[in-house]
């Protein structure tokens, strides 16, 4: 995402879907078709960007860094309690790991490989600077980079890759969202310090490299001590591009770009994460969270109900261009809003009352 400074406010629209992938029974691929170490994953071919390429060709490789940037974030949460995004029972500060790959979020921890978003499927070197995909596609090694460390300087090894897989696959502990994408993750080796592979079970084998290649990685040291499955407001020990900064909880937090971060330069990052500061709003009501925008409490809204967006933004904020009103195409199918009756229950039976 290319990042400008500006006094004025700026709104997007933009509508957010998951990809809908295709159930047919294709295999993994890396840019060969022979099983060889590749620099980036695939699911369906081949990979846009060459081993040797400099940056993603949708940022600014020379945006400048600096500024800040506020928002509501889009989780649709009124509140958060912890700095804990791997369980259930708590209300983690949005921007810690954001699962959805459009999102704006900072993110603490580093994955070991990142998507190109002009790729529905594609992914590329982060912590492991190669992957190699079995020939029965049953197995995904991946090559860690030496260089890669902790936010405390420790480096990221291939012990904490196969701490942090088994941990988020705990189906009694860790969030539904981490666990159940990691259900045919069979086992985790380390091989070596910077080499890590990981077996897979049942017949579902096209994504799993990705998926694991896209889970946050953790330090297994930092945990010796620390309950990873209490929610907690220590800030976790991450290795991605941003650390926590000032925050009150439930009503606000900020992240700081992290001058230090070992994978600033890397072609995945170039150009990216070029703010110094990003903040989260919290608003318990919907309608004050809007009216704070256009009071410019916030930088950046990202609308999604249809109502609002055609009946409410008709302001002098809008005219006078104090706030800016973009919808960005992205060449995907829209969401969709609407009631979705339950027409198991007993009194939607009759589709009269329905």
């Amino acid at each position: 995402m290319k990042s400008k400074a500006s006094n004025g406010l700026i709104i997007v629209k933009k509508s957010y879907v998951k990809l809908l992938l295709c159930s047919l029974a294709l295999s993994v691929t890396t840019a060969s078709a022979n099983a060889e170490r590749s620099h980036g994953l695939s699911a369906f071919g081949e990979l846009k960007y060459p081993a040797d390429f400099q940056h993603f060709d949708y940022v600014n490789p020379d945006a400048p860094k600096g500024g800040r940037i506020s928002t509501i974030g889009v989780g649709a949460v009124l509140t958060f309690n912890s700095f804990n995004p791997f369980v259930i029972r708590n209300d983690p500060a949005q921007g810690l790991y954001e699962m959805n790959r459009d999102s704006i979020g900072p993110g603490l921890f580093d994955t070991l490989m990142t998507s190109a978003l002009d790729e529905p499927d594609s992914m590329y070197g982060l912590l492991a600077e190669a992957a190699e995909v079995a020939d029965d596609k049953r197995s995904v090694t991946f090559y860690l980079r030496p260089e890669a460390e902790f936010r405390d300087g420790t480096p990221v090894t291939a012990e904490d890759v196969v701490f942090s897989i088994e941990m988020l696959g705990d189906t009694a502990k860790a969030h539904p969202s981490f666990h159940t994408p990691l259900r045919d993750v069979e086992k985790g080796e380390v091989i070596d310090p910077h080499t890590v592979r990981f077996t897979f079970k049942g017949e579902n084998l096209r994504d799993l490299p990705m998926i694991v290649a896209g889970m946050p990685i953790v330090s297994k040291a930092f945990y010796a001590e620390k309950d990873f499955y209490e929610p907690s407001l220590v800030a976790p020990m991450g290795s991605g591009p941003y650390e926590i900064g000032e925050y009150k909880v439930g009503q606000w937090i900020t992240y700081k770009r992290r001058p230090d971060y070992w994978a600033a330069d890397l072609p995945v990052n170039r150009g990216r994460w070029n703010f110094d500061e990003v903040r989260y709003e919290y608003f318990r009501d919907r309608t004050a969270g809007l009216e704070a925008f256009k009071a410019g409490a916030y930088t950046i809204r990202e609308e999604f109900t249809s109502k609002s967006w055609a009946t409410e933004y008709d302001i002098p904020q809008v005219s006078g261009g104090k706030i800016k009103l973009l919808t960005i195409p992205d060449e995907r199918p829209a969401g969709a809003q609407g009631f979705f009756i339950n027409t198991r229950k007993e009194k939607f039976a009759d589709p009269r009352v329905r």
